[in-house]
């Protein structure tokens, strides 16, 4: 495997862990939070991301493609994230060439993808349900933990 293919799966690695753990023990009225007019709620939220990882993904097989899908349910907005971001591990780890540079789709979806981890680390601050700080840089992602389980956090902070 190239070291760019190789740092791109590290890299939705390290998204899938961090969106795992701002997902996870959201409380059910966390979806439909909303802070402002014209913010999107964490749902939708979710769901753009999921729109980014199948861009992601029709971009790393050559066909790319953009949709933006109608939220569905926060579950299931969770398990379609982490569907698409096991799928295009699986394409980044095959020998098959690439349907775009790493670089496009790294600065593209997975760049996009990691802010919106923020937006929803800061959402669930608002809606009283935060999620503790990390120490990231001693976390265990590796690339292909790319679905929703992920290691337990090795030195979180208040």
């Amino acid at each position: 495997m190239s070291d760019e293919r190789g740092l791109l799966r590290h890299a939705l690695a390290t998204l899938a862990y961090r969106a795992s753990k701002a997902t996870r023990g959201a409380p059910p009225s966390f979806a439909a939070l909303r802070v402002g007019d014209s913010t999107r709620t964490p749902v939708q939220v979710i769901a753009h991301m999921g729109d980014l990882m199948d861009w992601a993904l029709s971009m790393a097989r050559g066909a790319q493609a953009w949709h933006d899908s109608e939220p569905l349910a926060w579950d299931a907005e969770v398990a379609r994230l982490f569907a698409a971001t096991s799928a295009l591990d699986e394409v980044l780890a095959s020998p098959a060439p690439l349907g775009a540079n790493a670089e496009k789709i790294f600065q593209g979806p997975i760049a996009d993808a990691l802010t919106h981890v923020g937006q929803l680390t800061m959402l669930r601050r608002l809606g009283a349900s935060p999620v503790k700080g990390e120490n990231y840089a001693v976390a265990a992602i590796a690339a292909g933990q790319a679905g929703a389980t992920q290691p337990a956090p090795r030195k979180e902070f208040d």
